[in-house]
């Protein structure tokens, strides 16, 4: 590989190590799409099985709905400027932008658990009946895939902190990145599919 060719690639792709890891984090997200469109398959075949338990039409609140949504898009560009930071080579701003991020991502989770423990206490749990099962383990699924990127994220902060950008840091800044938007993606799915459709239930 020539020297023209290594300055015109991103850092995190001029090492061969760091395009195999990155096509295998690709691949990783292909199964994670099949392990999302079974959840929602499960969802749809269950939908309307509510036994003696609430509609999801009375528990729902477009307003709380929309604020998680609005966080978590937010969070995805903030993320998507920090990589493109990570580009510029600024570690400054790329740690602000990561920070941001995180901060984001913690606001999400506070109040998707927030908003199980309301839906748990007006009698609305796993074992309710089996709409709240496939509810609860679709957007659970999620939380915790969020949950992870959030100790993820510290994670590379510390060693961005310590290391700064280099072919190894960029690389995990990235595939973070990727990793941060298809959570993104799976949630406009949730929120149109279970949410959206569930509030005129």
């Amino acid at each position: 590989m020539s020297s023209d060719e290594m300055n015109v690639k991103p850092l995190e792709y001029q090492t061969e190590d760091g395009q195999m890891s990155i096509v295998g984090f690709w691949i990783f997200l292909a199964a994670e799409v099949v392990l999302f469109a079974t959840l929602f398959a499960t969802y749809a075949v269950l939908f309307g099985r509510y036994s003696d338990a609430p509609v999801p039409g009375n528990l729902f609140e477009a307003k709380s709905t929309l604020v998680m949504t609005l966080i978590l898009l937010t969070s995805s560009f903030t993320c998507g400027v920090a990589v493109f930071e990570m580009r510029r080579g600024s570690v400054k701003s790329l740690l602000i932008w990561l920070i941001i991020t995180l901060a984001l991502g913690l606001s999400f989770l506070g109040f998707e658990i927030s908003e199980f423990m309301h839906y748990a206490g007006e009698g609305a749990t796993l074992q309710s009946s089996a709409y709240w099962s496939a509810f609860f383990i679709l957007a659970g699924t999620h939380g915790v895939h969020v949950t992870f990127g959030i100790g993820w994220l510290m994670m590379l902060l510390i060693q961005l902190a310590r290391r700064g950008i280099t072919s190894v840091t960029s690389r995990k800044i990235f595939i973070i990145g990727l990793y941060w938007h298809f959570l993104d993606v799976v949630w406009i799915f949730i929120f149109t599919g279970v949410y959206l459709i569930g509030m005129v239930v």
